[in-house]
């Protein structure tokens, strides 16, 4: 699948109009090869591996139906599926092949089938003995244990326990494309057109603030919103990552467990035109927010919810990361047996440039919609739309030859440039928050833009 091809389907799943202009008829695995992602997935002991999805392919077509919809800001011969490897580059992350680029995220073999699990929080340890009902303290031991488990059953408990697990489904589901992206209008439509929108980021670490980003190259304003005590984890990591994702924002900080805190962020949510959150659906409930209704009562607002599974009563507790999210929706069924990881995180990016082009299409469509985007969901779709492959006999992979490799042109990750400084922690919370209430108080028509 070309670029073009994923634009056009992925532009008809939302019901658009917008026509891509510019073709990218480059293939997938062309694309796949050049984009970072190849050289991440895979064991570090051999070859990278090829990829029946078109992963990197849907990155692109996905960058290509966003030009489409904001065709005078955006350069369609941006090469965004690059941005699949970028914080790989930074970080100098290596393909681990069961185990994830960034370490954290596990492969392992059940007494039934293959299972992923993110050890991704410094707590997360503490859970492995209740977990596995033994006594473990090491990643053999953990092996072991699981071992003698079905995935079903280590899935079910640790989902209860509030870990990151996920279970390899046993063939890639062919699910409906439209299924990454569940809809709901809660508000009649409101004309948009020439209105520049502010959007309020309330996310973390990749997916959303990338959405917000690409928010702003289509000329948003965003407004990035942290707890003061609890800020974004990816702020103590790579400054540069930080910096691309969140460069040109105005950063304010509130204290959640405070009744001043929770009322400001109240106002900042009555005056957004969108909202991106990465918040299980309780989190924010908890504090006396309720997403459906805040659209219901606003003009125009685009409420874009990016969990691990979606909003949905039987899912919408369950712990996801990029790298196990990614195992669920069958991406690691695609580069070969065994399984390995596919890239680094790779759901996150891929939802977080698809929650983008959803927002703002929605935004242009008169907005007073609820957005329910998963990592499960984004990555799903684009494995259903694997290729099968010519001859699939017993623990044959997808991996290619060293020499292969190098003729083939499998690049290493790369990243962008940085062209902004990320705003320290509330740099801007008090000259925002007087500008909410200037007007609150009918100081002016419409907060500046």
């Amino acid at each position: 699948m070309t670029p073009s091809d994923y634009a056009s389907l992925l532009l008809q799943s939302l019901g658009s109009s917008a026509v891509v202009e510019t073709q990218d008829n480059r293939s997938a695995a062309m694309l796949w090869r050049a984009s970072g992602a190849m050289w991440l997935t895979g064991f570090s002991n051999e070859s990278p591996r090829d990829c029946l999805a078109p992963v990197a392919s849907a990155m692109q077509g996905a960058w290509l139906a966003l030009c489409a919809l904001c065709p005078d800001s955006l350069d369609p011969c941006f090469d965004a599926h690059g941005l699949l490897g970028e914080r790989a580059a930074l970080t100098k992350l290596q393909r681990g092949g069961t185990i994830s680029a960034g370490g954290a995220a596990h492969l392992l073999q059940t007494a039934h089938g293959w299972m992923a699990l993110n050890l991704a929080r410094d707590d997360d340890w503490s859970l492995m003995p209740a977990w596995l009902e033994a006594e473990v303290t090491s990643l053999a031991q953990i092996r072991a244990a699981v071992g003698l488990k079905t995935a079903a059953q280590l899935v079910d408990r640790g989902r209860l326990m509030g870990l990151a697990v996920a279970a390899m489904p046993d063939r890639q589901a062919k699910t409906p494309f439209d299924n990454w992206l569940k809809r709901q209008r809660l508000a009649p439509r409101v004309e948009t057109l020439g209105r520049r929108p502010l959007v309020l980021d309330l996310s973390s670490l990749w997916a959303g603030p990338l959405c917000a980003q690409m928010l702003q190259e289509c000329g948003a304003r965003v407004i990035r919103v942290e707890s003061s005590k609890r800020p974004d984890g990816a702020r103590f990591g790579s400054p540069t990552f930080y910096d691309l994702l969140n460069g040109g924002k105005e950063s304010v900080a509130l204290q959640f467990d405070t009744s001043e805190g929770q009322a400001c962020l109240k106002e900042l949510l009555a005056v957004a035109d969108m909202v991106i959150e990465g918040s299980r659906p309780r989190a924010l409930e908890n504090l006396g927010i309720d997403a459906a209704s805040l659209v219901a009562q606003g003009q125009s607002k685009v409420w874009v919810s990016i969990t691990g599974y979606g909003r949905s009563a039987g899912n919408r507790d369950w712990i996801a990361f990029g790298d196990d999210a990614a195992v669920a929706a069958g991406l690691a069924n695609a580069t070969g047996s065994p399984p390995v990881f596919c890239a680094d995180a790779v759901a996150d990016p891929l939802t977080g440039l698809h929650a983008a082009v959803a927002a703002l299409q929605s935004w242009q469509g008169g907005g007073g919609v609820l957005l329910d985007v998963s990592l499960f969901s984004v990555a799903q779709s684009i494995a259903s739309l694997s290729q099968t492959p010519a001859a699939n006999p017993p623990n044959t992979t997808a991996r290619v030859s060293a020499a292969a490799a190098d003729a083939l042109g499998v690049e290493r990750p790369r990243a962008r440039t940085a062209v902004a400084k990320a705003a320290q922690l509330g740099a801007h919370t008090k000259a925002v928050l007087a500008e909410v209430r200037r007007l609150k108080h009918g100081g002016s028509k419409a907060i500046a833009l």
